[in-house]
Formats: structure tokens, C-alpha cells, sequence
């Protein structure tokens, strides 16, 4: 009797023992680009007609097609040089930031926190962390 329960047992460790739970580690990139003050932004248009500034940040060839789709973007602007940085949208010194990504490229936009243009550019210099998040659909 204590041969077959060994045995059965050891079945049991063995075949316990052998299944491997396999994780895949999405490839997530940072990218971090300079808005330089007011000579890095133009006047922006919407397909509604309200104006603001914005400033597009090319050169992101990881937000293919497929990242698009799948993949998510986040955006943090730093006015210390990178020593801390807040998440967008954000509101800073009356200034509403905000953004939309398509592929290839990320746009900023400022505003008015009231939602109107600003009188001017932003003056101050930005520094921009772009984080892509590798998703893969359910």
C-alpha cells in the first residue's frame, strides 16, 4: 500500500511540477523630446474653429498601425529639466495642456484654462516624456 501511495504521489509531484506558466513582457518605449518656449509652438485650428497653440513632436516610429490600434500613449511634460514631471492633461500656471497621438507623432496643445487661446506661446521650455504601452488585444 505505501509503494502505490509513493507512487502516486510522486505521479502527482511530477506532473504538478511540469506545467510552466509562460509571461511575455510587452516591449513599452520612451521617447523624450524639447519644446523650446514660444518659437516651439504655432496657432493651432480645430475642425470646430477654437484656436490654440500647439507643438507636434515627430519622429515616433514605434506608434505604428498596430500600436494605434492597440497600444496606448501617455504624456508628461517637465518644466525642471526632467527632474519631475506631471501627467497630461494638465493645468499649469493657468495654462491647460493636453494631447492626441495618431501614428507617427504626438501633438501638444495649450490653451486658456478657461478654453480659450492664449494671448501668447507658452515662454517657458518643456521637456516631454512620450511612454508607448504595448498592449496586445484579448
Amino acid at each position: 500500500m505505501k509503494k502505490i501511495l509513493t507512487l502516486i504521489c510522486c505521479t502527482i509531484l511530477i506532473a504538478a511540477t511540469s506545467c510552466t506558466k509562460k509571461y511575455i513582457t510587452p516591449a513599452n518605449v520612451t521617447a523624450f523630446y524639447d519644446v523650446k518656449g514660444t518659437s516651439g509652438w504655432v496657432v493651432s485650428t480645430d475642425s470646430g474653429g477654437k484656436t490654440s497653440y500647439s507643438s507636434t513632436l515627430n519622429n515616433l516610429p514605434e506608434n505604428d498601425n498596430y500600436s494605434q490600434a492597440n497600444g496606448g500613449v501617455l504624456v508628461y511634460i517637465s518644466y525642471d529639466n526632467g527632474a519631475t514631471y506631471e501627467a497630461l492633461p494638465e493645468t499649469y500656471n493657468g495654462i491647460a495642456y493636453s494631447y492626441t497621438y495618431s501614428v507617427g507623432k504626438v501633438i501638444l496643445y495649450a490653451q486658456n484654462s478657461n478654453g480659450t487661446q492664449l494671448s501668447a506661446a507658452p515662454s517657458l521650455d518643456i521637456k516631454v516624456k512620450v511612454v508607448l504601452v504595448d498592449s496586445t488585444p484579448a
